[in-house]
């Protein structure tokens, strides 16, 4: 797999684009006024907290109030496989209400981003992420990454972590640690648990709220977490960015195995790998299949839903196999379509129906293996009786649809809007009100095309004298209204309540 990371740095924006042959996988922004980012640590102060929800909520100085669960923590046991229960023995604790109260002060890193009208999810568990290693300074165990297959190199890898792991503390092994020897894993440990020791130090002097540490930069972290996941190239257009990606490739890969690449074109970087061509489809609703099938992907508060459409897809053989083929293919789309949009949460697929349990067994499988390329944590439930299939995933970033679409301001982001006959009745019975109170002795309703058409067919008559006139410049959920002459009709109006034929 050919994998490059594409860097775009402009107007105090930097995007940074995962390319995997050709295709756009993985998406992230990163703006210079943005708020808490994932990965920040603060030194916080507790303002409110809640046993019956076991949770607490955390003033950390932005905008809104963290949110810390009493069982958030900044890693889920579920991500080390053989390790996860003795993960879940270490860190299962005390009711909130035990261990925190209000007015305290506490040391909490954000796990998810604030979103909507929510503040930031924090835990209490911080991570430091380094080259080959996360070092866990509040955990003692030791975890190696679900990635990492060979049990012969887990237990290698294990054995070493346990030698220069500092004591009373944790690690997890990355991906990218598989084959490395001790010394490696020693200098990467080091190097961390120094900076522990500085926002230790740091948190002792200060009052809370305050922030003790931001975690990297956008670059920084894209190429820490990319390694080992066959990227051999970051591609940047500025130079200024090229010198800093460079610089933390030395520090991330001084084996060279990935390279910095300065391509400073006349037209942008993102236009001629065809980024923002793709990154504008993972904003729609619907997704065309090559097959000619679709998808429909609609996010709610509490869950996403994607449902499968057959489209223009009719197969050649009997309905089941037609079915099947078209599933298989969504289902490698949907693992896509996951990954690019960040979709986290609870997610109910709606394949096309099939009768047969092993075809149904074969496109689960067919799924799990496609989302294995996702480093997000993702969990395949099953299909219930009804026929869906359920799954979670994790997610840590702001998706894209966050900094490039904004809520409609005349559906309220409900999706939906009241018809130009609604429109058209609400605009006739206020011109009513106005001339039935004697406020107005004539009134001009200026609409919308098509409400000023549904005007037109509802043939209602008003006890008084009022105009309707066209303006392409408003759209159909609204209206003015405004007096105007008896004597003299509008230029351009026409009268409500006259025949067509008039």
């Amino acid at each position: 797999m050919a994998g490059r990371l594409l860097v775009e740095t402009r107007l105090g924006e930097t995007r940074v684009a995962l390319m995997e042959n050709g295709v756009l996988n993985e998406f992230s922004v990163e703006r210079e006024a943005g708020g808490g980012d994932v990965g920040n640590i603060y030194l916080g102060r507790v303002e409110n907290v809640l046993p019956g929800m076991q949770a607490a909520f955390i003033d950390i100085g932005e905008d809104k109030n963290a949110f810390l669960a009493a069982d958030d923590f900044a890693f889920a046991s579920s991500d080390f496989g053989t390790d996860a229960e003795r993960v879940k023995a270490r860190v299962s604790g005390q009711p909130i209400e035990k261990r925190l109260k209000r007015g305290q002060e506490t040391l909490v890193q954000i796990v998810k981003v604030p979103g909507g009208s929510k503040g930031a999810r924090v835990t209490g568990y911080v991570t430091l992420p380094g080259r080959l290693v996360v070092l866990l300074p509040t955990v003692d165990f030791i975890g190696i990454s679900r990635r990492i297959a060979s049990e012969e190199e887990r237990a290698r890898l294990r054995s070493l972590a346990s030698r220069v792991c500092p004591e009373g503390m944790g690690m997890i092994v990355r991906t990218a640690a598989e084959g490395a020897d001790e010394d490696a894993l020693a200098e990467d440990v080091g190097a961390l648990k120094r900076d522990w020791d500085e926002i230790a130090k740091r948190a002792a002097c200060v009052k809370a709220p305050r922030l003790l540490t931001r975690d990297h930069d956008l670059v920084y972290r894209a190429i820490r977490d990319a390694l080992g996941r066959g990227v051999d190239e970051v591609v940047f257009e500025d130079e200024a960015a090229f010198e800093k990606g460079r610089a933390a490739l030395q520090q991330l890969a001084p084996d060279g195995n990935v390279r910095a690449v300065l391509d400073a074109g006349a037209r942008p970087l993102f236009l001629r790998a065809q980024v923002q061509s793709q990154l504008e489809k993972a904003l729609e609703r619907r997704v065309w299949l090559k097959s000619g099938g679709y998808l429909v992907i609609d996010r709610t508060e509490a869950l996403t839903v994607i449902d499968v459409n057959t489209g223009k897809f009719v197969g050649k053989a009997d309905f089941e196999e037609t079915a099947f083929k078209l599933n298989a293919e969504a289902a490698a789309e949907i693992a896509h379509q996951l990954r690019l949009r960040d979709i986290g949460g609870i997610i109910i697929i709606d394949f096309i129906d099939m009768k047969d349990a092993k075809a149904g067994e074969a496109l689960l499988q067919i799924l799990r293996d496609a989302l294995k390329a996702d480093r997000a944590h993702t969990n395949v439930v099953g299909m219930t009786g009804l026929g869906l299939v359920e799954m979670t995933r994790k997610r840590r970033r702001e998706p894209p649809e966050t900094y490039y679409l904004s809520p409609c301001p005349v559906c309220g982001a409900s999706g939906r809007v009241h018809s130009p006959e609604a429109c058209a009745e609400d605009a006739l019975t206020d011109a009513q009100w106005r001339l039935s109170s004697g406020s107005e002795g004539c009134v001009l309703l200026t609409v919308s095309r098509r409400v000023y058409q549904a005007i037109f067919k509802t043939k209602r008559a008003l006890s008084g004298v009022a105009y309707a006139i066209s303006d392409d410049g408003l759209n159909d959920t609204e209206y003015r209204i405004a007096p105007a002459r008896t004597d003299v009709p509008p230029k351009g109006a026409r009268r409500i309540g006259e025949e067509e034929n008039e």
